[in-house]
C-alpha cells in the first residue's frame, strides 16, 4: 500500500509540476491532492493544523497569482481588459491549436487580437501581446518557484 501511494503522489506532484506550464493541468491543486492521498493511504500524523494552514494559503496565493501575474504583464505594457481576456484564451487554447509553441504564440495572439479588436493600433497591440509574454513567463517562474515550495514542505514535515 506503501509503494501505491507513493507512486501517486510523486505522479501528483509531476502532475502538478507540469501544471505550471501547461494551463490545462490542474497544477497546485494536483499537488495539494498528494497531501491527501498520503493521508488516506498513509497517516494524518504528521499532518497539523499548521501544515494545512500554509499549504492551503500557497494554493490560494498560486491561483490568485496565476491570473494576476499574466493581467499585471499586460497591463505594464498598456494593454486593455481584451488583451487580457485575449492572452488568457491564447493561453488555454495555444498548445491545442499549435502543439508546443503555441503555448508561446496563444498568449501572444490573444492579447494581440484583443487589442486589436477594440480599436487599437497594430503597434501598442503587439507591445501588449510581448506584456502577455512577459507575464507568462512571470507566472510561471512563480508558479514554478511556489509549488516547489509546497512539495518541499510537504517533505520537510515527513522527516522532522
Amino acid at each position: 500500500m506503501t509503494i501505491a501511494a507513493w507512486t501517486i503522489i510523486v505522479l501528483l506532484f509531476a502532475v502538478g509540476m507540469a501544471g505550471a506550464v501547461y494551463p490545462i493541468l490542474p497544477g497546485a491543486l494536483a499537488i495539494y491532492a498528494a497531501f491527501f492521498v498520503y493521508g488516506f493511504m498513509i497517516g494524518w500524523e504528521p499532518f497539523g493544523m499548521w501544515f494545512w494552514i500554509v499549504q492551503t494559503t500557497l494554493v490560494a496565493v498560486l491561483m490568485v497569482a496565476d491570473y494576476a501575474v499574466n493581467a499585471l504583464g499586460v497591463k505594464k505594457f498598456g494593454g486593455k481588459k481584451a488583451s487580457v481576456i485575449g492572452s488568457t484564451i491564447g493561453l488555454i487554447l495555444g498548445p491545442f491549436l499549435i502543439p508546443v509553441v503555441g503555448l508561446l504564440i496563444g498568449p501572444f495572439l490573444g492579447a494581440v487580437i484583443g487589442e486589436l479588436v477594440t480599436g487599437t493600433e497594430l503597434r501598442q497591440a503587439v507591445r501588449a501581446g510581448v506584456g502577455a509574454l512577459v507575464g507568462f513567463f512571470s507566472g510561471l517562474v512563480t508558479k514554478v518557484l511556489l509549488q516547489g515550495l509546497m512539495i518541499v514542505l510537504f517533505i520537510a514535515w515527513l522527516v522532522f
